[in-house]
């Protein structure tokens, strides 16, 4: 691989952001669970954590493995360097839809798409992620270039038979009018489920896995609060999106896996079980969707 995978990619900007500081961790979970989506390639905080860092915090706490998702080529070349250098971590492979349009313009984006699937045969590639639609970011004009590459990344996840992990934002409704046009993969991921109770209603109903990020605490999320109350348990994953996301109350600070169990805690009470009761199922669905760690 032409990336190492303790050499970061890119840098989290710290513009507005008052304290860059990584959070004491939590009190270790006692039913181990696995981070379903993060972006460990993105480096962070005034003392920086290198992949192993961020590994060992985590199975300290509990976290006892990393789904590593991918927005480029150069991070999903990474993603599959850290997946084959550690086995507590695997690999998602994909463009992000924001990223789609500028592969597009430079005439780039079929090429992407044949390294993505390349990449996508490598043993420890479980997913393609993350793709999917964005319409805040993304304006009308890169909107087809969107469309090609969401529909281009299911074709890759059922050749592969691997799970796809989706971004959506603000288009909630063109993303699952796609899966249904096109035909979802077999294992579908909405990561960082950012939708409403209706939605998870008819999400689940399809079949489709619901990733809670640390977003769901936050006090203007209620929304995210009454979708996890009506999505079965059986379809329930649990991420960081480090190091975005960072639950209450360490909202704003630097974000990592070890920091999981703040928000499962909060997904238990929610839903008025026992957090071990939670951790057990959520670890159970994990390697339902990608697998074994081990193999």
């Amino acid at each position: 691989m032409s990336q190492h995978p303790e050499t970061y990619v890119r840098e989290r900007a710290t513009e507005g952001r008052k304290n860059l500081l990584y959070p004491s961790a939590p009190a270790p979970l006692a039913v181990p669970v696995y981070d379903n989506h993060a972006h460990l390639e993105i480096t962070d905080g005034d003392d920086p954590l290198t992949l192993a860092e961020q590994l060992d915090r985590a199975q300290e706490a509990g976290v006892i493995g990393v789904v590593q998702a991918s927005g480029d080529l150069e991070s999903s070349r990474w993603a599959v360097a850290a997946a084959e250098s550690d086995q507590r971590v695997l690999a998602a492979v994909a463009i992000h839809p924001n990223d789609a349009p500028t592969y597009a313009a430079a005439g780039l984006l079929d090429d992407a798409i044949t390294e993505i699937d390349e990449l996508a045969g490598r043993p420890r590639t479980r997913a393609i992620g993350e793709t999917g639609l964005d319409f805040f970011r993304t304006g009308p004009e890169g909107r087809e270039a969107q469309f090609v590459s969401f529909e281009a990344h299911i074709a890759l996840a059922k050749k592969h038979g691997i799970a796809m992990q989706i971004h959506d934002r603000d288009a909630h409704d063109d993303v699952l009018k796609t899966l249904v046009r096109v035909g979802a993969p077999e294992t579908t991921v909405f990561h960082c489920f950012s939708g409403d109770e209706a939605m998870a209603r008819i999400a689940a109903d399809a079949g489709y896995y619901l990733s809670f990020a640390g977003n769901v605490t936050f006090k203007n999320a209620q929304n995210l609060r009454d979708a996890l109350a009506v999505t079965p348990l059986d379809r329930i994953l649990v991420e960081t999106d480090a190091p975005f996301l960072t639950p209450v109350p360490l909202r704003g600070r630097p974000n990592a896996p070890y920091l999981i169990p703040i928000t499962l805690r909060f997904m238990a009470e929610e839903l008025g079980i026992d957090v071990d009761e939670l951790g057990a199922q959520v670890a159970a669905n994990t390697l339902r969707v990608y697998g074994s760690f081990d193999d």
